[in-house]
């Protein structure tokens, strides 16, 4: 790690004109994604700031780079997502701490060393930081996880909110629900359709989607069927329409089918989210083509059925194709 312990000495007058410019004064309102970064650097570490803006800039929507001063968190305190510190973690702690309010609210912090041997979210680890730091990973630097649920491998429902292009509408409640995700027992994300009014306890999380939203991939396969298959099958079943990868909101499937193995990994590889329905859903949504699924287990085609259950619209666009004998997808929205 950086071995800097004045955090006061060097002091910027103004940011680097090679910064990249300007950014946007109202970060992501519900924090769990970082979208607009500032990378935080003294001088005689610039070349490290500008390969990290280079190497992972396109991922973000800005990512600005301001020279460190005593006062430069304080001075940009709510125009971005996440601060990346190259520096060591006690100056940004010292000059962070005294402006944390909310973690809902805050800007996530990660700190890196110059060498990028470590990226270290010290704060707002599900609201942007260890998204950060994972990209960080991409060029050799350890992410250095504290949070529980990534510390045991397991995706909080900060990052199913991500995943499924949605945010946390009710953020105290997520203590519980990432409890029971430790403890194996939040079980899939339930899907809503209003308009209702909906009555929850604490311990319930609500997500509400972004945007206008995209299609959804609808899933189902043989046992076994391998991550590489389902990426194809996915990419496949996409041509002849007007959507890409990009468009995707989420991978559907069956709750039969919710702990394949090739299946989750694939979403994992591409960041998608997946949603898993009960029987009782698919069969209010089942779809146009017969299934030999329902004749022999008595399950709707899940392809179909969970494609047209996870869409805004519940429309089909494109009716179920199967992949090499091993995956079945539909495309709904």
């Amino acid at each position: 790690m950086s071995t800097d312990t004045d955090d006061t000495a060097e002091t910027s007058t103004e940011e680097s004109e090679e910064s990249s410019g300007g950014h946007c004064s109202t970060p992501d309102s519900d924090g769990e994604v970082a979208e607009e970064i500032a990378i935080v650097s003294f001088d005689r570490k610039w070349n490290t700031a500008e390969e990290i803006r280079d190497e992972i800039g396109d991922r973000y929507e800005t990512i600005d780079l301001i020279e460190y001063h005593g006062e430069v968190f304080a001075e940009h305190w709510g125009e971005y997502d996440c601060f990346v510190g190259l520096m060591a973690s006690g100056i940004a702690m010292r000059k962070t701490a005294p402006l944390l309010d909310d973690k809902w609210d805050d800007p996530a912090i990660v700190v890196v060393d110059e060498e990028l041997t470590w990226a270290i979210p010290i704060t707002g680890g599900h609201h942007g930081a260890n998204q950060v730091a994972d990209d960080l990973a991409t060029m050799g630097a350890v992410p250095a996880m504290t949070t529980a649920s990534e510390a045991a491998d397991k995706q909080g429902v900060e990052k199913q909110a991500k995943a499924l292009d949605a945010h946390v509408v009710n953020g105290d409640s997520t203590v519980a629900t990432n409890l029971a995700v430790l403890d194996d027992e939040l079980g899939p994300v339930e899907r809503l359709d209003g308009p209702k009014a909906v009555m929850v306890d604490d311990d319930v999380t609500v997500l509400k989607r972004n945007g206008e939203g995209g299609v959804v991939l609808g899933t189902g396969s043989v046992s076994g069927a391998k991550a590489e298959q389902f990426e194809t099958a996915w990419k496949d079943a996409l041509e002849g329409t007007k959507y890409d990868l990009g468009d995707v909101d989420f991978v559907a499937t069956g709750t039969r089918k919710e702990e394949e193995d090739g299946l989750l990994d694939a979403a994992a590889e591409l960041d998608l989210g997946v949603v898993s329905f009960e029987k009782e859903t698919l069969e209010e949504f089942e779809g146009p083509t017969p299934s030999r699924s329902k004749e022999l287990i008595g399950w709707p085609g899940i392809s179909e059925a969970s494609a047209i259950a996870g869409g805004r619209e519940h429309e089909l666009i494109r009716e179920k194709e199967r992949y090499e004998e091993a995956v079945t997808v539909a495309v709904g929205r």
